[in-house]
């Protein structure tokens, strides 16, 4: 906040000398003594010197150093918007780059690096670059960084983990010094929204070696140790003006949850992403510290990959998501801290969720009746971790289930570190966590894709990809959202994907770590809480 509210009262002048006061380290009592000198009325006094408090503390200060901690770290870990696979790599791009646009908590695309953006057909999109920006290292940024950035992920050997969304792309040209030209091969209104996610933040051109981490960014890269730290500090050159407003930020992975909750309580942290619910009332009662919430698509999933056993049987996929006791979940195991799923991917905070998708419900007599349809016999390994969270709880649920069913559900933990490398994608029964995404497009793209590669259950439908291409490029929104529907129906009964629950983030902090807002793309503010928080003085 620029502003205070008891400027338009006392005016301009009186207003800067009250809040310069309490800057100085003046009390309430101070600033009520000082508006009664004046000759103020005692109770009108009292009012403001309240409400001058109050601004004064919701007045983002300048200064100091916190510690985060996020749920994974790996050796993996990268500062390649293009590689970036987790909400630690997330967390840690959103550091030190910018995109052409970012979301706000509306998930609606807002200008960033990019001023202006404009469209007539959906098709040929012209974005304005954002002029005086330059990057950690001095130079300016050119529309030929945006060129390089964005093309990248169209070329295999890049790898990007967004090459997916950048199919669609067919050319990025720079038109004019500030202003860059992006053609689709088909028209997609959300190419705003697709290009303010985080793969598609903007580096250098030419760029090699990402691990200097040189972006336009609000914080510059002082140390960067893949699977142990990242310590960054602020940008002072940075193009949002005041912003941001932390001197520096040391960030980690701590993967066991109670490490990260007895990290936050002792005071080696400020902020920690990703608290289980049986650790909020833990928090809460701390002295100093409290909780921050977002509800949003994000999902753990039971993950039945169709192209090999037993998922290569529909009707072992079918017993399974029978087996899901969803309401159980949803209260002792989220402890309230979610909303119900239904084994569609587009969650109800999702304009294009289909909320007339008749409701999996539990349902024993259906699971045993598809168990023995399939065939299969013996132990059936189910591969869990911490780092999906709520999967071993909910293999346990699966398990008790079916047991009664004549089921046997091997549950194999596996601990956090590596198991997104190593166990994620190859098991043939595992868990998936999927961070929420910015549009319906983007969701199915990246993981129901035939040729996705984080399509988890293998499951490939030609059907299913004509209609998502066919969606991104209709302007008849009753088209679209029944197209969006359709799709939903056939991952419900196809794919070898079983989604229980939508989560909410829990994140712990410090009370003295202000600014924090939800933005529904996951916790730590869509991991863009670095270029807004502050700490109290």
């Amino acid at each position: 906040m620029s502003d205070n509210p008891i400027k338009s009262i006392i005016g301009p002048r009186e207003s800067l000398r009250v809040m310069d006061s309490l800057r100085r380290g003046a009390t309430r009592r101070d600033v009520l003594a000082m508006l009664m000198a004046g000759g103020m009325q005692a109770t009108l006094a009292g009012s403001l010197a309240g409400m001058a408090t109050v601004a004064h503390a919701q007045t983002p200060r300048r200064g100091g150093r916190i510690r985060v901690a996020a749920a994974t770290a790996a050796a993996t870990d990268t500062l390649d918007p293009a590689k970036q696979s987790n909400q630690n790599d997330y967390v840690r791009c959103n550091m030190v780059y910018n995109g052409l646009t970012s979301l706000d908590g509306s998930l609606t695309p807002q200008p960033a690096l990019a001023e202006a953006f404009a469209t007539t057909d959906a098709k040929t999109w012209v974005f304005t670059l954002r002029k005086g920006v330059t990057f950690h290292d001095g130079k300016a940024l050119a529309p030929a960084d945006v060129v390089f950035s964005l093309m990248r992920h169209k070329d295999p050997a890049t790898a990007s983990k967004a090459k997916a969304l950048a199919d669609q792309i067919e050319s990025v040209k720079a038109t004019g010094p500030n202003e860059v030209t992006v053609v689709l091969s088909m028209p997609n209104a959300d190419l705003p929204v697709i290009l303010g996610t985080f793969h598609f933040a903007i580096a250098k051109e030419g760029t090699t070696d990402f691990s200097t981490g040189i972006g336009t960014g609000p914080y510059k890269l002082k140390e960067f140790k893949p699977g142990v730290r990242t310590l960054v500090v602020r940008n002072d050159n940075y193009w949002k003006p005041g912003r941001p407003y932390l001197d520096e930020i040391e960030f980690v992975g701590i993967g066991d949850e109670s490490a990260r909750v007895n990290a936050l309580l002792s005071g080696g942290m400020d902020l920690v992403a990703s608290v289980n619910p049986r650790a909020v009332a833990r928090v809460k009662s701390t002295p100093g510290y409290t909780i921050f919430t977002t509800q949003s698509g994000q999902y753990s999933d039971l993950v039945m990959r169709r192209d090999m056993a037993p998922g290569s049987s529909p009707d072992f996929v079918l017993a399974m998501k029978h087996l899901f006791d969803r309401e159980q979940m949803k209260k002792n195991i989220a402890l309230d801290y979610a909303v119900l799923a239904n084994d569609q991917p587009i969650d109800p905070t999702n304009r294009f969720y289909f909320k007339d998708l008749p409701q999996r419900t539990f349902d024993l007599d259906k699971a045993k009746f598809h168990l023995q349809k399939s065939g299969v016999t013996g132990k059936v390994p189910v591969v869990t971790s911490p780092a999906a969270m709520y999967s071993t709880e909910t293999a346990l649920l699966l398990q008790q289930a079916g047991q009664r069913i004549g089921l046997d559900l091997d549950v194999k933990r596996m601990p956090a570190d590596g198991y997104w490398s190593n166990h994620w994608l190859n098991s043939a029964v595992g868990f998936g966590n999927v961070n929420p995404r910015p549009s319906a497009d983007a969701l199915f793209t990246q993981f129901f894709k035939s040729d996705a590669a984080w399509n988890e259950s293998r499951w490939k439908n030609p059907q299913f990809d004509q209609l998502l291409v066919a969606a991104r490029g209709e302007t008849d929104l009753a088209k679209r959202r029944q197209m969006y529907a359709d799709m939903q129906t056939m991952v419900h009964n196809e794919a070898g994907i079983g989604i229980p629950l939508f989560l909410a983030s829990i994140d712990g902090h410090s009370t003295k770590l202000k600014g924090l807002s939800p933005i529904p793309l996951g916790g730590l503010m869509g991991y863009s809480f670095a270029e807004n928080v502050w700490l109290e003085a």
